[in-house]
């Protein structure tokens, strides 16, 4: 039973969808252009970004965020929430784009690169199926080797790749469990509202604070203290 229970968390799911990029990677990417990093686990102003999967070439810089669903997935580049549904049963989460959009701000403030040279793929495994339009860099299982190899214009050197590689493998934090344990009692305090928080562009405290007018008077938000010299909000 602990075992059925183990093989069906979404943390093995996780390990084995990651697993599957790292395998497409070794046997389709070439290792001497594209310099595979994984595991990625990054400091923040408001704690830490953990990335599965960094590709660094002379192409540019590829984020790869990995997700094991199964069923049907419904969603829009522009949405904050996708949706999995298995016969009745349905399930919201995160809009992945948005998701690996920290991650590549992440990496922007690390590296000092400019945003267009970094790009967010997402990749599902599992036997999930598409059943509204994705954007390009949106992929079943392989088909993100495909979309990383698209890109056949040097925005970098064979110098400067070798820095950022270095400069990631120097930045993050040492891969294992206490890593992993940290990042995860920091996502589970974002989710308490009454935590404390700290701002994700600038690190000051966040403030719990109300709106005062327009339809959602009355509701809560965070919003950092430097207001209104830094105007980040989080909901509660």
């Amino acid at each position: 039973m602990i075992l059925g229970a183990i093989l069906r968390s979404p943390w093995f799911k996780g390990l084995v969808g990651e697993q599957l990029v790292r395998l497409a990677a070794w046997l389709r990417l070439d290792k001497t252009v594209y310099h595979a990093i994984h595991d990625v686990t990054l400091p923040t102003p408001d704690g830490t970004t953990q990335i599965d999967h960094v590709f660094v070439s002379p192409y540019g810089i590829f984020v790869v965020e990995t997700k094991n669903y199964s069923g049907w997935i419904f969603g829009g580049e522009h949405q904050p929430n996708w949706t999995q549904k298995i016969y009745r049963t349905t399930h919201k989460f995160q809009n992945p784009l948005r998701q690996n959009y920290k991650h590549l701000k992440a990496l922007e403030s690390l590296l000092d690169v400019p945003p267009e040279t970094l790009h967010s793929v997402i990749v599902f495994v599992g036997g999930s199926t598409f059943k509204t339009p994705m954007p390009p860099n949106v992929t079943y299982a392989g088909g993100y080797v495909r979309y990383i190899q698209s890109f056949q214009t040097r925005v970098f050197s064979r110098e400067q790749v070798e820095a950022m590689v270095s400069a990631i493998s120097s930045g993050r934090k040492k891969p294992g469990f206490n890593t992993n344990r940290e990042h995860v009692r920091q996502l589970q305090s974002r989710h308490d509202v009454t935590a404390p928080r700290l701002c994700p562009r600038c690190g000051s405290a966040m403030v719990l604070r109300e709106v005062k007018k327009g339809g959602n008077v009355g509701k809560s938000f965070w919003g950092c203290s430097q207001y209104p010299k830094r105007r980040a909000v989080q909901n509660t």
